[in-house]
């Protein structure tokens, strides 16, 4: 089970929003919106989407990560690896 699977509904909803942000961008550049606007609509949408990144990776955290030591097999070094290799990955984007 996903660590997020509780607040699916939620993490579903935010998305769809960040789905019409990125709709809203795609209008503004077919109506030859202002570059700035543009740019800051994207900015928007990045942070949006890194929001909703940043609490799927503490929810991974918090229940796939801790299971895994808890239980105290091999997984738990996988999913360590894994939190922090996705954690180098959001720095870095």
């Amino acid at each position: 089970m996903a660590g997020y699977t509780e607040r699916k509904g939620e993490v579903q909803t935010r998305l769809r929003r960040i789905e019409g942000q990125v709709r809203g961008v795609q209008r503004m550049v077919d109506e030859d919106a202002y570059c700035i606007d543009v740019l800051t609509q994207i900015s928007a949408v990045t942070r949006a989407l890194q929001g909703v990144a940043l609490e799927l990776l503490d929810d991974h955290l918090g229940h796939c990560v801790r299971d895994a030591i808890e239980a105290k097999g091999a997984d738990a070094d996988a999913k360590i690896a894994e939190a922090s290799a996705a954690i180098t990955h959001l720095v870095k984007s």
